[in-house]
């Protein structure tokens, strides 16, 4: 079965400030001569790795889930502290979805694909929405 992630996008205000944050890593690593991969330091290592590569981890951004990006790789190492981490590599594009309220929760967590948010398809209309304004509407229920 496939399965997914879900995980707080800590410091983030909306999916565009995610997308600076991501073009500004990924200018740095250029500018550094490092490769241009985009990755998300996590300490704990998914179980079912074979289940998630090549789904999606989802970004939960003030208490709602509203993008999503592919995971490429799981990569598992070793910091200079000798604490198990691992290298979530993420494609650099984030994909907006369809609001669905969460509560905070540590680290990441397992999503199943039926209960993962849609993607926004282009002219489905909420996703022009202000960004209060979807808030309310997906609280009271009515997106």
């Amino acid at each position: 079965m496939a399965l997914y992630l879900i995980k707080l996008c800590v410091g983030c205000e909306s999916p565009e400030d995610l997308e600076e944050w991501i073009a500004e890593r990924l200018e740095e690593k250029l500018r550094r001569g490092e490769p241009e991969e985009q990755y998300h330091v996590t300490r704990m290592v998914p179980k079912q790795t074979d289940e998630i590569t090549g789904g999606s981890l989802y970004w939960v951004i003030k208490g709602m889930v509203q993008c999503r990006q592919r995971l490429l790789d799981i990569r598992p190492f070793v910091d200079g502290e000798g604490i198990q981490r691992c290298r979530l590599v993420l494609e650099p594009v984030v994909v907006r979805t369809e609001w669905q309220p969460r509560r905070p929760f540590q680290g990441w967590r397992y999503l199943k694909p039926e209960d993962a948010p849609a993607d926004l398809t282009a002219g489905s209309g909420t996703g022009d929405l202000p960004d209060h304004l979807r808030r309310e509407l997906t609280e009271l229920g009515l997106l």
